[in-house]
């Protein structure tokens, strides 16, 4: 990742506007039209630092597939993967045939040992309208925090909620069929969020805004969405991004990560897999 001009220890995904030099989030300052570096806001480029920062602080995203090569490579792997579902023979909604029988969350079949159900879950989708939802919201969601912590940070930071969010929908329900990247794009929203308040000193930003529009979504259509699994997966989102951002080297300011923080996500993952084979016991 780059650093920050002014503190080349600091990584950082930020860039400013005008210059496009890196920024980290201590020198950066939200301006009504992108970011800007102290050197340009200074200037008349952008607010005073001083001033307080806007609601809306976090930029809407305007990622370029390169800028994001985990979110880009998982959005095709989801395509890729709906796509194998019908050439090997399932229909439209991707409900049946070899890949969604070996991969979907079901509990008693957790509870019988296939433990890679709780992330391949995660890859599959119930037809192309849920598909193209979900890779629609990876993309922007997932984009804006990749880019914000970084290309491994983030990839591990999906797979964490992936697993939060299968063992949320266990939770509530073990003995539904579940597929959907959904709880692991909640875990991006809980991340964001967290990413959100230490920009801007605020929980009241659009990420917090996105995360109840979504919640009452998931709570309308409880009987068809899976609302343990949105739950899991924000929780686990909110946990991990908190994990490496305030127990790692470097702080909020993502300076390289150290074993303590990388132990305490792979923690989170482990404590996510126990609690679904915790409640899936006995169901095999």
């Amino acid at each position: 990742m780059a650093t920050c001009y002014r503190h080349p220890d600091r990584e950082t995904g930020l860039s400013c506007s005008d210059c496009g030099r890196p920024i980290c989030t201590d020198c950066v300052t939200f301006a009504p039209v992108g970011l800007r570096c102290p050197d340009h806001a200074a200037a008349g480029g952008g607010r005073p630092k001083q001033a307080a920062p806007p609601r809306l602080a976090v930029r809407r995203p305007r990622i370029q597939a390169g800028h994001a090569p985990i979110t880009r490579v998982l959005v095709a792997v989801l395509v890729l993967i709906y796509l194998a579902q019908l050439g090997s023979g399932a229909g439209v909604n991707a409900d049946s045939g070899w890949i969604f029988e070996n991969g979907a969350l079901y509990g008693p079949l957790v509870a019988d040992g296939d433990w890679w159900r709780l992330i391949t879950a995660a890859f599959l989708h119930y037809g192309p309208l849920h598909l193209g939802l979900n890779a629609l919201a990876l993309w922007w969601l997932g984009g804006a925090v990749e880019g914000a912590i970084g290309p491994w940070r983030y990839g591990l930071l999906y797979f964490v909620s992936g697993l939060a969010g299968s063992a949320g929908a266990l939770l509530l329900d073990p003995t539904a069929v579940t597929v959907g990247a959904s709880g692991a794009i909640f875990g991006m929203l809980g991340a964001g969020l967290i990413l959100e308040y230490m920009a801007t000193g605020s929980l009241a930003g659009q990420f917090l805004t996105l995360i109840a529009i979504n919640l009452v979504f998931s709570f309308s259509f409880s009987g068809r969405i899976s609302v343990g699994g949105h739950l899991g997966g924000l929780v686990g989102g909110i946990l991990a991004i908190l994990v490496m951002t305030k127990l790692g080297r470097g702080a909020s300011r993502y300076g390289r990560p150290d074993a303590v923080a990388i132990a305490g996500v792979v923690a989170i993952g482990i404590a996510s897999v126990a609690i679904a084979y915790w409640k899936v016991r006995g169901y095999a």
